[in-house]
């Protein structure tokens, strides 16, 4: 089968299938990222060379302890799972910076699987929740904005991209890519906040913030994937999705951002 064929087939079917589950139910929302991060464990897995069944029930046992968390206790519990979650993200960026070693102790590599995989999986399924219960837009919202700033990154790096934003890890993308996915991810974002999610116009530099978090921090989620996958020496993290890799390959900014969308949503609510 042609590449482009293959990747544009398996690419359809990923984006129905998370848009029809998104909407569908909170149950079907919740079962499919639960699906997505049982894969990306094992993935993360065999990229770091740690034990799968450890792993796997570290991620079951943190996905149904956060499954509900209404309660205060459960607030503060969320909370200290966002201070680590933020503190191994700044650990994954200093890892992505250093150029000195790519050595990783074991301690780290659970450090990681934990702060990078699993509790950031947790706030993606928060994330849709406020105070008048499950929104399915705005998980929606975040999920177009990321394939809106990787899309244009993409055009605009192929199309006039001359230097390179961090070719040691990876050499495809250019400054000029990213400049152009920011820029059209603030103009999704309005578009999305006045029309799909409809919110007031006062309110609409709430999803522009989200789209600069999304376009800066989602590309820093993109260059540590692709730092671990350097070190392991494979160019994708599966093959479940044929022409695109594993779910770590889609879902690599997606999970680096979300803990850093809820702090902010967070902060909103204290302001």
């Amino acid at each position: 089968m042609n590449e482009t064929l293959k990747r544009s087939i398996s690419g359809t079917i990923y984006v129905f299938l998370l848009i029809a589950c998104i909407l569908y139910s909170t149950e079907s929302f919740f079962i499919l990222f639960g699906i997505f991060l049982l894969i990306a464990v094992v993935e993360f897995c065999d990229l770091v060379q740690i034990n799968k069944t450890i792993s796997l029930l570290i991620a079951v046992t943190s996905y149904f302890l956060f499954y509900s968390t209404r309660s205060k206790p459960a607030l503060v519990l969320t909370l200290s799972a966002l201070a680590v979650t933020i503190l191994v993200a700044v650990k994954c960026m200093l890892f992505l910076f250093n150029i000195k070693s790519n050595l990783i102790n074991s301690f780290s590599k659970y450090t990681y699987l934990i702060g990078y995989i699993i509790l950031p999986f947790v706030f993606i399924t928060k994330i849709p929740f406020g105070d008048n219960g499950y929104n399915p837009k705005i998980i929606i919202g975040i999920f177009i904005l990321i394939w809106t700033n990787d899309t244009f990154a993409y055009i605009i790096g192929k199309s006039i991209g001359k230097r390179k934003l961090f070719e040691r890890v990876s050499p495809n993308k250019t400054i000029e890519g990213f400049i152009g996915g920011v820029i059209f991810a603030i103009i999704a974002s309005y578009i999305i906040a006045k029309y799909y999610i409809e919110i007031k116009e006062a309110n609409t530099y709430i999803w522009i913030i989200i789209a600069i978090i999304i376009s800066v921090f989602g590309t820093i989620g993109d260059l540590v994937e692709s730092k671990f996958k350097r070190i392991a020496g494979v160019k994708d993290s599966g093959i479940i999705m044929p022409g695109h890799g594993g779910i770590l390959d889609r879902l690599d900014s997606v999970i680096f951002v979300a803990p850093i969308v809820f702090l902010f949503y967070q902060i909103l609510n204290y302001l």
